[in-house]
């Protein structure tokens, strides 16, 4: 890799390390002792009574969790029934027809979830009103979940001696209103001034060079971009999502679009830092998570500049030169190039992004298979919005645990006592996914029907298997390509989709139902600090250790095995 390419890294790396480490702040004030201005307090204050909830009676943990399961339930039937009804709603100035019945459920599942696994080619299968009253108010609504969900676990960890743990009303409302909201609409202005389309008009007709016209999709795309980035959704307006130029203009926006991706997941450590008076942990936490993304974009760097096996005894020029830019650039964007490109696939599946600038099938074996194992890792490397904080603290209880067999006493995390319910419950979380992907996988490659469905034969169609119940079942949404859609390839991703989300939220809330109930321990000379390096190196074991050990096997059938043909 050029001198270039790395000075784009590094650059990237300290633009957003500075803008999250102030939004971190500003979020743990949001959901701490922030009043809003009174014009805003009125309107906050008209959304508790429309859904019926007092903002000063907080909830236990189960109160917690059936409210996410409402706001889940309703918004989800609201946005079933526009995709089945389109063609009878407004704002659909290319009359398209209703969304297929195992289409829309698997979408409603999809944006739910934060998922945003796309069975269907946006530009010609959702209406405008479907894809803003529909796709991106759940862009909004899925993302607020989780951060209410995490906001409720780390009152969990700083409280003591109480059941209560905040009111999901409140919280939900202040991730949309003052979190989400505001970051989106500066991002979307952005991209309008920068040349993305934001229309009610249908699509454009362009004559082309050799005499004849084209119809060119357009619509409003600004806005859904803008919080599909912010919100880690990657469900793109456009089929080939961020590699589209209305989606993605210029280098300039990929770069700013690759800052949305890691902004809010970034500083969801340092929120977690101001708000249980730890910041050195933070900071241990965020060297564990920041060390994963480096490996990440270091393999995949590596590998499609390098290029394959194959590639190089096909006699292709890898080389790189004034005039080539060497490597392997399959499916590569050609107006960003290979750095851009891998850094987005190391960024998009580390957290729960899933967009794309450039095709993840045609990446190397290496690259793929890093793209793979960070999904299956969890979304920990800082992860989704929400989820990937509340995911690495799954981990984090193991590590302690595992820490304080070592030392021969009891476990303590933030003062407080790790027993056996607390363990129970991170178990779950962490391992639930990763057992539920493989499986899913399994079943896929050993039945007739399911076989049918993956295009290339070989290591590399098991790949493409894998990838898809892993992206879904870890709600990451990105595509390997290659998997082919039928009913119950749909049907089975949606409900994949929906326990892989809901199964670690609920363990996340027992969670800290539990802690918010213990009282504080001194720390003593046999407490284990967990704000050094030594804690970091340990955390990045036990990730490795738990989930790699569980994609192992797999990985040999497919990436491995295919880079050794």
């Amino acid at each position: 890799m050029s001198g270039q390419g790395w000075a784009q890294i590094l650059v990237y790396v300290a633009v957003v390390v500075a803008l999250a480490y102030p939004l971190g702040l500003w979020m743990a004030r949001v959901y701490g002792s922030f009043r809003a201005p009174r014009p805003l307090r009125v309107v906050e204050r008209g959304f508790y009574r429309l859904v019926g909830t007092d903002p000063e009676r907080e909830q236990d943990w189960k109160g917690y969790a059936v409210s996410v399961m409402v706001v889940t339930v309703v918004s989800g039937l609201v946005l079933y029934a526009i995709q089945r009804l389109q063609e009878h709603l407004p704002l659909n100035p290319d009359h398209l027809k209703a969304v297929p019945a195992h289409i829309a459920l698997n979408t409603t599942a999809s944006f739910l979830t934060n998922t945003n696994f796309q069975f269907y080619g946006g530009e010609t299968t959702m209406s405008y009103l479907t894809q803003m009253a529909g796709l991106a108010v759940q862009n909004f609504f899925a993302p607020a979940v989780a951060l209410a969900v995490l906001a409720a676990l780390i009152r969990g960890l700083a409280r003591k001696t109480t059941s209560e743990l905040g009111n999901f009303w409140v919280d939900f409302y202040r991730s949309i209103a003052y979190i989400l909201v505001p970051i989106a609409v500066v991002f979307a202005v952005f991209l309008v001034w920068q040349g993305v389309p934001q229309t009610f008009g249908g699509h454009a007709t362009a004559a082309t060079l050799q005499g004849g016209t084209q119809a060119i999709a357009r619509g409003p795309v600004a806005s859904q971009e803008a919080i599909k980035m912010i919100g880690t959704n990657g469900g793109g307006f456009y089929n080939s999502n961020s590699a589209v130029p209305f989606e993605n203009p210029n280098g300039l926006t990929n770069f700013v679009e690759m800052i949305a991706i890691l902004l809010i997941p970034m500083a969801e450590v340092f929120m977690f830092g101001r708000m249980v008076l730890a910041r050195r942990h933070a900071w241990a936490v965020f060297a564990a998570m920041f060390a994963l993304l480096a490996l990440g974009a270091g393999v995949l760097e590596g590998a499609e500049h390098h290029g394959s096996a194959v590639l190089r005894a096909s006699g292709v020029n890898l080389a790189q030169s004034a005039s080539s830019s060497g490597g392997n650039m399959t499916d590569k964007e050609v107006r960003f190039g290979i750095t851009d490109t891998a850094l987005w696939s190391d960024l998009a599946t580390a957290t729960g992004n899933g967009g794309a600038n450039g095709g993840y099938e045609a990446l190397t074996p290496a690259g793929g298979g890093t793209a793979l194992v960070n999904i299956f890792a969890g979304e920990v490397v800082f992860g989704g919005v929400g989820s990937g904080l509340y995911g690495m603290i799954f981990y984090i209880l193991i590590a302690v645990f595992i820490a304080g067999l070592m030392v021969g006493r009891t476990p303590e995390y933030l003062g407080k006592k790790i027993e056996a319910r607390e363990i129970k419950f991170a178990a779950v979380g962490a391992l639930f996914c990763p057992t539920l992907a493989v499986s899913l996988a399994a079943i896929s490659v050993v039945t007739k029907s399911n076989l049918r469905a993956i295009f290339d034969p070989g290591a590399h169609g098991f790949t493409e298997a894998l990838y898809a119940w892993t992206s879904e079942t870890f709600n990451n949404g990105s595509a390997f390509g290659g998997y082919t859609v039928n009913n119950f390839l749909a049907e089975a991703g949606g409900m994949a989709m929906l326990v892989g989300r809901y199964v670690p939220i609920v363990a996340a809330l027992a969670i800290a139902g539990s802690l918010a109930r213990k009282k504080v321990a001194p720390v003593s000379a046999g407490t284990f600090r967990t704000d050094g390096a030594t804690f970091s190196v340990l955390l990045i074991g036990v990730i490795i250790l738990t989930a790699g050990l569980m994609i192992l096997p797999a990985l040999f059938l497919g990436p491995i095995a295919e880079g050794l043909h």
